[in-house]
């Protein structure tokens, strides 16, 4: 494995091994933690980014003189192990090609996968193997694993203060559940769909002859706008007994309806086709005819839609295609909805608008959002129908149908496919006895909010998607039946969840390296309320360790930045901003985050499932880890999405290779100091004050405009400035030491060695930062 370009690596490995184990010290410190991995696979360059951007962050206040603190666990909590050790022991092939193939697990080991601690043990170790190749400055000593007993016990602890301050509760919720596992899911147990949300459908009841035809509906106050039902003339519907009634709806609704409280009994099959000009009747839009339309799908909800083409893109352009042909002129758009920007119909306008010619054009759907949302956010119903906003209507009218006219809700994901890492689909079920974590509680929300209000979040814009989260998070299902983790306190049948186990242990960090010392079954919890709350107890067993570790915690405590994707606002990240609330008091709460932009590979988005990723360790051994490093870091300041392609990654190689070749060459030039070496000199320390401003604002890419493409620019002006004169005497060798400073958080491996060719004292990742010098500065 290349590390750095030249191919020595072995020798700043071992020179690192422990340098960068970290204890509490006079110096100020600087904690960073990022989200820790889930090793269930193989690492690629996205999740590279993830961990080499925070380590230059770490290696610049390094030698800025900070204490820094930079660990690493390894999260193994939940069913997804499980999920792919199922699919492995039947043979699923497409199992089997992702990790023998793509994550190059040798046959001897990927039989052994059959038990999911094998998994965890491969990859965990692998993963550590890979870091330390690409050069993360960690202390590893800090390492644990999300089932390690110690870990266990500090998080009944947690769960103790939750439930003791009312934010957990037990109840009947609409939760993502795999029935293959037959258990809840959260993200990290999906294969696909783990940004699908549930969401709540009202559904409509139409009377047909002794039967109701329920439609699903997101808008049930555009009711009085109905001028047709729409049923897919393809499918084949089912008769279905539902709690005793009979209903029509498509057989994936009928399955989903018996996971939600409903009893169902499936009669016969209807063809969609002999529903076509069928008439119905609603109490709140009287009769209506039944229309024929490809488009609606009879796996989302009830497999029949309500059509209000005054307010709904696609029925209107449906309906428009429909009398195109000549059928079914009659029917004109009822307006129901006055709302600025648009006039009397707004689906005609906005349809007509954009010049949309038929329901396939991929504009449709932004369209139909567009319409939506403004509706929902500025309409008013007209006074005939009741004049209330839209906002008050569409639960004013939901409630009304509920209440007389036999509505219920039915629950379905936002998008699909949503599947479980067992290979199997997964449903919405009401789920009863679950215990849910009561984010939905005003108070708790607001302070959280406040806290947010105070935080140093990268980039600002992102402040206002957090702020969306805490306003609309709900309660949220926090155990689970099977996987591996820590058992629920007071209720054993239920474990929690991995994004509930994982939401303060940034504070574990500071004394998991210590912990182990000290047998699991003495961890009650007198022992953390003394470690992380002060709370002494005359029974606490160790003292003296404990005491450590008290002053380990509140030496690094808060955590100073936290470092992880944008996809992580709308559960993690907000989600750790609720937990240590509860827990910690204010001067502990976290002081800021970073959060990125996400990784593409040749312009298309990264997805381990379906292969379109490239390794870390592949990079690394094509380009070698400084490339890798420099690429991800300069590529794109961390907020951006960055793009992966090998063509510009090895053109970073060669400049890595330019820049060591400069030093060497420079380092050896004696001669007569000229003006040129007193102009460079001074444009040295403009270039030190730009790239520490920049990495001191987490600019990685802007720290190395400054530090290598400026400063190469100025060398190539010198040089053209100085032929054939001796200089150098000064400038050059000024330019060296500084130089390879400046690159050293970025590029580590080349800068050690080219650190030691120059005859520098100890490591250059603890040399000092260089410091601009106004002396220097040529103001002529």
């Amino acid at each position: 494995m290349s590390g750095s370009e030249d191919g020595k690596t072995e020798f700043e490995l071992a020179e690192w091994e422990h340098a960068f184990e970290s204890n509490p010290s006079s110096r100020d410190k600087f904690y960073i933690t990022v989200a820790y991995p889930y090793p269930s696979g193989a690492m690629h360059v996205g999740h590279g980014r993830t961990y080499i951007v925070p380590d230059v962050i770490a290696r610049f206040w390094r030698m800025r003189g900070k204490e820094v603190l930079y660990p690493m666990a390894f999260h193994v909590t939940g069913a997804p192990v499980i999920g792919i050790s199922k699919r492995i022991a039947r043979g699923d092939p497409q199992a089997i090609q992702l990790y023998r193939d793509l994550y190059k697990v040798p046959e001897a080991v990927l039989k052994e996968f059959v038990d999911p601690l094998a998994i965890v043990r491969h990859f965990s170790s692998e993963y550590q193997r890979v870091m330390r190749a690409s050069g993360l400055s960690i202390d590893w000593r800090r390492r644990f694993t999300t089932v390690d007993p110690q870990y266990s016990r500090f998080i009944e602890w947690q769960w103790k203060h939750l439930r003791d301050a009312g934010h957990v509760s037990k109840g009947a919720h609409p939760v993502r559940y795999c029935l293959q596992c037959d258990n809840p899911v959260g993200d990290h147990d999906l294969l696909e769909g783990d940004k699908a949300e549930i969401i709540r459908f009202t559904l409509v009841m139409f009377s047909w002859k002794d039967s109701f035809i329920p439609t699903a509906t997101l808008r049930p106050e555009t009711i009085y706008g109905v001028t047709n039902l729409w049923v897919n003339p393809d499918v084949t519907y089912v008769r279905t007994l539902v709690d005793g009634k009979s209903w029509i709806v498509s057989r994936e609704a009928a399955e989903k309806l018996a996971l939600q409280d409903h009893t169902v009994e499936v009669a016969e099959e209807i063809q969609g086709s002999s529903l076509i000009d069928e008439t119905v009747s609603h109490p709140l839009c009287g009769e209506i005819p039944i229309l024929p339309a490809s488009f609606v799908d009879p796996g989302m909800a009830s497999g029949m839609v309500m059509s209000v083409p005054a307010h709904a893109p696609f029925d209107y352009i449906a309906l428009r295609d429909l009398q195109s042909k000549g059928l079914y002129t009659g029917i004109s758009p009822i307006p129901l909805i006055s709302v600025k920007g648009y006039r009397e119909i707004p689906a005609a306008e906005a349809v007509e608008k954009a010049g949309i010619s038929d329901q396939n054009d991929p504009r449709m759907e932004t369209l139909t959002q567009e319409v939506y949302s403004a509706e929902f956010s500025h309409g008013r119903l007209f006074d005939r129908f009741g004049g209330e906003s839209v906002r008050e209507a569409r639960e004013s009218v939901a409630e009304l149908m509920v209440e007389k006219y036999q509505s219920v809700y039915m629950f379905e994901f936002d998008s699909r496919p949503v599947v479980c890492r067992c290979g199997s689909k997964v449903f919405v079920k009401i789920l009863h006895d679950q215990w849910f974590l009561q984010y939905s509680d005003p108070a708790w929300k607001a302070d959280v909010a406040a806290h947010l209000s105070k935080m140093d979040l990268v980039p600002p814009e992102v402040r206002a998607e957090f702020e969306r989260t805490i306003d609309w998070l709900k309660d949220w299902a926090c155990t689970r039946r099977i996987g591996l983790g820590t058992r629920l306190p007071g209720d054993p049948d239920w474990l929690i969840e991995p994004l509930s186990d994982s939401t303060i242990y940034m504070a574990y960090y500071t004394i998991s390296h210590l912990i182990r010392e000290i047998p699991a079954e003495k961890l009650d919890f007198p022992v953390f309320e003394y470690i992380f709350l002060g709370k002494d107890s005359p029974s606490l067993p160790e003292r003296e360790k404990l005491e450590a570790m008290r002053k380990e915690f509140l030496y690094w405590y808060p955590y100073d930045f936290r470092f992880s994707a944008k996809d992580l606002i709308s559960n993690h990240l907000t989600f750790q901003l609720f937990h240590h609330t509860a827990i910690f008091p204010g001067e502990l709460l976290p002081r800021g985050m970073v959060v990125f932009g996400m990784g593409l590979l040749n312009g298309a988005k990264m997805s381990s499932s379906k292969g379109n990723v490239f390794l870390l360790e592949d990079a690394i051994q094509t380009f070698g880890a400084d490339t890798v490093r420099m690429f991800l870091v300069g590529s794109a300041e961390p907020w951006q999405d960055f793009d992966w392609r090998d063509e510009l990654v090895a053109s970073t190689r060669k400049q890595i290779e330019r820049f060591a070749h400069t030093i060497r060459e420079s380092w050896g030039t004696f001669g007569e100091t000229l003006e040129m070496d007193r102009w460079l000199v001074s444009k040295m320390q403009g270039h030190i004050e730009r790239t520490t401003a920049a990495l001191e604002n987490f600019q990685t890419r802007q720290a190395l405009q400054e530090s290598y493409f400026a400063i190469e620019s100025d060398l190539k002006w010198y040089r053209r400035r100085t032929v054939g004169q001796p200089g150098g005497s000064s400038g050059l060798q000024s330019l060296c030491s500084t130089w390879t400073c400046l690159l050293a958080p970025i590029i580590p491996f080349t800068c050690e060695r080219l650190w030691s060719d120059l005859g520098g004292e100890g490591l250059v990742s603890f040399a000092p930062w260089p410091e601009p010098d106004p002396g220097l500065v040529d103001t002529g």
